[in-house]
C-alpha cells in the first residue's frame, strides 16, 4: 500500500517539474470548494442534482421569496395591505421553521406589526399609524 503512494507521489512529483500541470483551466486561481457541511448527509446528493440543474432547495426558495416580500413591504403605502402582507410573511416564516432539523435559536424571526408601523414612521416614509 505505501509503495503504491510513494509511486503514484513520485509520479505527480515528475508531471510538476514537466510542467505538466502549469496550464490548467482555473490555474492561479482560488479552488471553489462547496462547503455542505451544514446541509444533512441524507440530502446532500439531492441538493447536489438540484444545484445542477440551476434549481434552490425548497428551503432557500422559501427564504428567497419571504426576502422578496419584505422588500414589497417596505414600498407599501396603505396600511391595510402592509398588515395583511405582514400575515402572509409570518405564516411563511412559521412553514419554514417547522421544515428545519435546527435549533430553535437559528430560528427565522417573525415580523411583528407594532415594529414595523414603527420602523417606517422613523424612516419619515409618511406612513401613519391609525390605531
Amino acid at each position: 500500500m505505501f509503495d503504491c503512494l510513494r509511486i503514484v507521489e513520485q509520479r505527480i512529483k515528475e508531471a510538476q517539474e514537466r510542467g505538466e500541470f502549469d496550464n490548467l483551466p482555473g490555474h492561479g486561481k482560488p479552488l471553489d470548494l462547496e462547503d455542505d457541511s451544514h446541509v444533512p448527509e441524507d440530502l446532500r446528493i439531492a441538493y447536489k442534482i438540484l444545484k445542477n440543474a440551476d434549481c434552490l432547495p425548497p428551503e432557500l426558495q422559501e427564504k428567497k421569496e419571504i426576502r422578496q416580500m419584505e422588500d414589497l413591504l417596505a414600498s407599501l403605502p396603505d396600511e391595510k395591505e402592509r398588515y395583511k402582507l405582514i400575515k402572509k410573511i409570518n405564516f411563511r416564516i412559521m412553514k419554514l421553521n417547522m421544515v428545519g432539523k435546527k435549533s430553535p435559536l437559528l430560528e427565522e424571526k417573525q415580523l411583528y406589526y407594532r415594529k414595523v408601523i414603527d420602523k417606517s414612521k422613523d424612516r419619515g416614509s409618511g406612513i401613519e399609524d391609525k390605531e
